[in-house]
């Protein structure tokens, strides 16, 4: 029944490590005292890491599938916004990082459903809004739409170099304010720039959504209420994560350390 149970939260909690799922174990168990014997959620508060890993072992999921790439590239606008050169505070929020990601099946013809996912650097906070095509008007009432449910002012906005994002409308939006924006973009085809919205890009979408095709309009309200009223809790505040502290490299090997995993809400 243990390892059931751990399968079942594992799964509900997307795929933890077992250190992050350790610490999800004391934030979900009270939520079922009805479900669960007392005897066996005082024997999962106890697990280590190391044994929930050999419990694990057996049916430790993998995952190879790998969309599409629709980012077409806005070169009008490059020579006004500034390539990120590592200058933001990483232990302030509000340095957010944006991309989009294509809902577009096996082709990318015609008109689909984009998410428009962004992510703190610092919290790891993330927000998901869902437009229909990659017109610059949607994409920046998308924006705006985020940045006003973020517990925090923004500070700083990195993106690709998708004509989603460099254009007109969304440089005059965090621009002309009383307090500008920081706005930057990526190296041209360096993905590792954008390393973490591109990871939440997997976790925190495609793993639940997949790559199938969403054509038609109305998906973008169906998604829109669940990453408003769903996702937004469930991620925020529910599902722990962990943050590198430190790194050294002795010889061939790598030592890193991590700080104990947070909830982003914590």
């Amino acid at each position: 029944m243990i390892e059931r149970i751990l399968r079942t939260l594992r799964i509900k909690t997307n795929l933890p490590c077992s250190k992050r799922l350790k610490v999800n174990l004391s934030i979900w168990l009270p939520f079922y005292p009805h479900y669960i014997p007392y005897d066996i959620e005082q024997a999962l508060r106890v697990l280590s890491p190391a044994t929930i890993d050999r419990m694990m072992q057996p049916w430790r999921s993998k995952y190879t599938k790998r969309g599409l790439s629709t980012t077409k590239p806005g070169t009008i606008l490059k020579k006004h916004i500034p390539v990120k050169t590592k200058q933001w505070d990483k232990t302030k929020p509000g340095f957010i990082e944006a991309d989009t990601v294509a809902h577009c099946g096996n082709s990318i013809a015609g008109i689909f459903v984009y998410t428009i996912s962004c992510v703190d650097i610092a919290t790891g906070w993330n927000e998901q809004r869902a437009v229909w095509g990659k017109g610059e008007s949607g994409v920046l009432d998308a924006i705006q739409k985020i940045e006003q449910s973020l517990p925090f002012e923004i500070l700083g906005f990195d993106c690709d170099d998708g004509s989603e994002f460099l254009n007109w409308h969304l440089l005059r939006h965090f621009a002309e304010r009383k307090k500008p924006v920081q706005f930057t973009r990526s190296h041209a085809y360096y993905k590792n720039d954008n390393a973490h919205i591109e990871g939440k890009n997997w976790t925190h979408i495609r793993q639940y959504l997949g790559y199938q095709r969403f054509d038609s309009p109305e998906m973008v309200d169906l998604l829109n209420d669940l990453y408003t009223s769903e996702w937004n809790q469930y991620f925020n505040f529910f599902i722990p994560s962990v943050k590198l502290l430190a790194k050294q490299r002795i010889g061939s090997t790598t030592i890193k350390n991590y700080e104990i995993p947070k909830t982003l809400f914590q």
